[in-house]
């Protein structure tokens, strides 16, 4: 039987997190054994890790990286707590690259190393599921080292000296969607092509559509006349929740009967209740949080809106998808590789007035709704055998 470990941060609500579930869901475990490493044991969806799944225990030096310094130095891991330090530091003062935040965190990473202890045993593979990849590249024996990659590269700033170091302690880069590693590859020429592949999100259908029958949403989404739009995800700049309430404006302003619901958290929060309130759109941009089961509130949805500046693959489309919902998205970089505009979902531009146009249009044309959802529910939205690419790299 062949071990196979997979390192990640944690499972708290995310896309990453339950592209992670699909694909523990999918690995055949007659033939395969499976250590999860998580670098702390916290989050929504850790009850629904397979129970196949054997979780290796939490390790405190690891879960220093997911702490503030405070928590680092009163807990005695006062390495981790000076990395992040002069990380925070060098990042504060460098003019280049270095100060981006996606480079402070592989450059917080590469500092903590020596702090770190080894992860024990011998695998055939080892896949580190989200970057930085550094703890995969120093800390782990195994024969074969996955590291992904879940966005647009095109659109991240990136140290290329550490991007170097760290992507190449790996054998292969893994990205979610071609249009993803073309973007990747693009601003990685100094890496090895070869090594970089595509396998994309595998998804549980069945833990998708139990989990959505839960409870019913009723007193939070409440229905009445309005069509209900809803987006989830991190509240963040890549997820452009801050324009919703103006183009929620426009759409209300057009004469149509809406109500937009946002879930998740995140640092732009106030930012987005900041809008909401400058486009007096209080009554009809919903903030509901941050939610275990977002699944529910997809499924009671009129239509699902993933209005992002930038994505790799949206995972919450996906699962949109597959709870048979129309689905629009704007015309990120990538968009092309998630849905097939005009059948299985609408692409609109990322402007609020052609944003707004657009799905003001469908709005009004309930058979085209209706014929979205009926393509979706005829497409299998799993993935379910992109597993064979990771089993045959272990055969290589």
């Amino acid at each position: 039987m062949k071990r196979i470990l997979i390192i990640h941060f944690n499972m708290e609500l995310g896309g990453a997190e339950s592209s992670l579930l699909g694909l523990l869901d999918t690995i055949d475990y007659s033939e395969y054994a499976v250590d999860l490493f998580l670098l702390s044991h916290s989050g929504e969806f850790m009850p629904l890790i397979n129970e196949h799944v054997n979780l290796l225990p939490e390790n405190s030096s690891y879960k220093a990286l997911t702490q503030p310094i405070s928590t680092n130095l009163r807990n005695g891991n006062i390495g981790i707590a000076f990395a992040r330090c002069y990380a925070r530091m060098r990042s504060a003062l460098s003019r280049g690259a270095l100060r981006f935040p996606h480079n402070y965190k592989q450059y917080f990473h590469k500092l903590s190393i020596p702090y770190l202890p080894n992860i024990p045993g011998e695998y055939d593979l080892a896949i580190s599921f989200n970057d930085p990849h550094y703890i995969i590249g120093k800390k782990v024996n195994a024969k074969v080292k996955l590291a992904w990659f879940h966005t647009d590269a095109s659109r991240i700033q990136f140290c290329d000296d550490i991007e170097k170091e760290m992507w190449g302690m790996s054998d292969y880069a893994v990205n979610v969607s071609e249009n993803c590693k073309e973007a990747f590859d693009r601003t990685h020429p100094y890496l090895d092509v070869f090594r970089s592949l595509v396998i994309e999100n595998v998804l549980s259908k069945k833990m998708i559509l139990t989990r959505s029958t839960e409870f019913d949403t009723d007193e939070e989404m409440a229905r009445g006349k309005s069509m209900t739009l809803l987006s989830v995800g991190r509240f963040c700049d890549a997820k452009n929740f801050d324009n919703v309430p103006a183009i929620c404006r426009r759409l209300v302003a057009d004469g149509l009967d809406v109500k937009w619901y946002l879930i998740g958290y995140g640092g732009d929060e106030p930012l987005i209740r900041q809008k909401i309130d400058e486009a007096g759109m209080q009554e009809r941009v919903i903030i509901l949080g941050k939610k275990d089961n977002p699944y529910p509130y997809m499924r009671a949805c009129d239509l699902y809106v993933q209005p992002s500046r930038y994505e790799g693959k949206a995972v919450t489309v996906r699962e949109a998808q597959m709870l048979g919902k129309p689905v629009v998205i704007t015309s990120y970089a990538t968009s092309g590789s998630q849905l097939e505009d005009g059948v299985d979902g609408v692409i609109v531009p990322m402007d609020n007035a052609g944003c707004a146009a657009g799905i003001a249009a469908l709005l009004r044309d309930p058979a085209r709704m209706q014929r979205l959802s009926e393509n979706c529910a005829k497409r299998d939205y799993t993935n379910s055998a992109e597993v064979e690419k990771i089993y045959t790299l272990m055969e290589d």
